[in-house]
């Protein structure tokens, strides 16, 4: 069964192709972008394609937006332009062609024909002015369509090449935590469960799992020692109770850059830190879910450097 992500880039693909190629009318595109607007979740766009289909209402805050967006003022003070659906542009500057077309000088004397073609030469400036104002409202209206399409199609292009390479980087991740440290990919759906949940109790749980799954990561990847170790310059611990120690110095034998270790250490003791407290004091559920989810990225990348 086609992905709703799928069908959302290729109706705004089709769309976008429609408009570049003139390969369908207007009020076709209209529906079809509407169709869009409503898989894409963008409510203003809808409201507005509404009214490009059945006119724009007075004292609307949103219709006041697009008809200065598509040019439809003709004086804005007075509140007086073209509030017709987007069929009747096109409509009028059919009408207003033909009109060219019936223009003619007509038969008479010498003095009745200079009056003649200074009439018709006002009628056809009007005329030529209106098609102009109307092709104006027309193109902008198109313009914004394609820019719609355009924005939907790359925003969700760039989601599936994100999500696909998560989950690319996910599927890597899993597996080098199943081979260094298993038990730690079981306690993960326990802390997806609490998360999800969103109340106080339950975020507390879900970081208390946090800090006890670093805590079982430190003891897979560089067991307890009562031997310490120089790292830096400094003897450091490398007892059970010293965590982050003991997956610094992992970090220390396997990553030669300096920058990117104090980075991994940094990073490691603000989660581990934040996690630690956020059992104590508020921490709700969004920056609890980012930090579940940089812990995750983090033990990664850590078992990420002996993969090289």
């Amino acid at each position: 069964m086609e992905s709703k992500s799928k069908h959302v880039i290729d109706l705004a693909k089709e769309i976008i192709d429609n408009i570049e190629l003139s390969e369908i009318d207007a009020q076709s595109i209209l529906l079809k972008t509407t169709r869009l607007a409503r898989y894409a979740d963008a409510v203003e766009i809808r409201e507005w394609l509404k009214m490009e289909m059945q006119g724009f209402p007075s004292n609307n805050p949103t219709a006041e937006k697009y008809m200065t967006k598509t040019g439809r003022w003709i004086n804005y003070d007075e509140k007086k332009g073209s509030w017709i659906p987007l069929a009747q542009i096109d409509a009028s500057i059919k009408s207003q062609a033909e009109k060219i077309k019936q223009l003619r000088i007509p038969d008479a004397n010498y003095a009745a024909a200079n009056v003649a073609i200074n009439n018709i030469m006002n009628a056809l400036h009007a005329v030529s002015t209106e098609i102009s104002r109307l092709s104006g409202i027309r193109s902008r209206v198109i313009s914004l369509l394609h820019d719609f399409a355009t924005t939907v199609y790359y925003e969700r292009i760039f989601d599936n090449l994100a999500e696909s390479i998560f989950e690319e980087y996910k599927k890597e991740i899993d597996l080098l935590i199943a081979k260094n440290s298993g038990d730690i990919l079981d306690q993960i759906p326990s802390v997806i469960a609490r998360l999800s949940d969103s109340d106080k109790e339950s975020i507390s749980q879900a970081l208390t799992t946090c800090r006890r799954i670093i805590d079982s990561f430190a003891n897979h990847i560089y067991p307890p020692s009562d031997i310490p170790i120089m790292l830096g310059g400094n003897e450091i611990s490398l007892k059970a109770d010293k965590v982050l120690n003991r997956i610094n110095a992992y970090v220390s034998q396997r990553c030669e850059s300096e920058s990117r270790r104090n980075k991994i250490r940094q990073n490691l003791k603000n989660l581990y830190e934040r996690s630690s407290a956020g059992v104590h004091s508020d921490v709700d559920a969004q920056e609890a879910r980012n930090l579940f989810f940089n812990v995750y990225l983090l033990l990664g990348e850590i078992l990420k450097l002996d993969a090289k």
